[in-house]
């Protein structure tokens, strides 16, 4: 096998999703993690007709288990080129006040933890492979923009943010480019997950207006592991053309 390898966590939904479809049409070799099997035994029906494809479900939150998968991928796909980190999700969209701490605890666990748990067992490899290897890495435009409701959420792309930016610092000499790719509002499964099965909910979100989709990020993703070598992007932050900022909020009285 010659073609190269991405790894995406995350791979079961949304931009995880869309971008093993964007590679796949590029002919790259694809490992493929989520939590939920059956679509990612789906996954690998779908594009394995096309290119090589290696899955398995993982829990990135779980550091053994990251370490298990890493040290058990078929040799055909142990030379990874491009790892997207795109395991993440959002809870609680109610204000701080009002939250429930487990939601709190999840989010920093997949989005903090579950990143950099995978990033420093991958990181070796990718050191080996060296010029042109990527790192891309999911954060949001909330990680820039603070909103109510964004609380952990927005800290923890925050943290995805500087990781990348400390990360591209640290590897400078190795070749590995480092970026953060920082979606605005974009139509995936991100509402569901966050109201906790609301589609009424999510409907109303993404109604009446024009929203990112899933594969506009893969499109961007893939842009980025394809650039030359000694070309890297610090951060793409993409929003749809009908989002912008809001004002300044002003409590006054009654």
């Amino acid at each position: 096998m010659n073609s190269k390898v991405v790894f995406i966590t995350g791979a079961t939904s949304g931009f995880g999703r869309a971008t093993a479809h964007r590679f796949a049409e590029a002919g790259w070799s694809l490992v493929l993690t989520g939590r939920r099997s059956e679509r990612l035994e789906a996954l690998k029906a779908s594009l394995g007709a096309k290119v090589p494809v290696h899955i398995a479900t993982l829990d990135v939150r779980k550091n053994e288990a990251v370490l298990e998968v890493v040290a058990n991928l078929p040799d055909a796909f142990r030379e990874v080129t491009c790892l997207v980190n795109n395991a993440g999700l959002a809870l609680a969209p109610e204000p701080a006040q009002k939250t429930d701490l487990n939601d709190w605890h999840t989010m920093i666990d997949t989005n903090i933890t579950g990143l950099v748990n995978v990033t420093h067992a991958l990181l070796p490899t990718l050191i080996e492979t060296g010029k042109g290897a990527s790192i891309i890495n999911i954060g949001s435009v909330a990680g820039q923009w603070p909103y109510p409701g964004s609380h952990v959420y927005g800290a923890s792309k925050a943290f995805v943010q500087q990781f990348s930016y400390n990360l591209r610092c640290d590897l400078i000499a190795t070749g590995v480019r480092v970026t953060d790719i920082a979606p605005g509002m974009a139509e995936t499964e991100f509402t569901l997950v966050r109201t906790k099965g609301n589609q009424a909910a999510s409907d109303a979100l993404y109604s009446t207006t024009t929203p990112l989709s899933a594969e506009d990020i893969a499109e961007q993703i893939f842009y980025v592991a394809t650039l030359p070598a000694h070309i890297n992007i610090n951060r793409l932050e993409i929003m749809p053309s009908r989002q912008a900022w809001a004002g300044f909020a002003v409590d006054r009285d009654n």
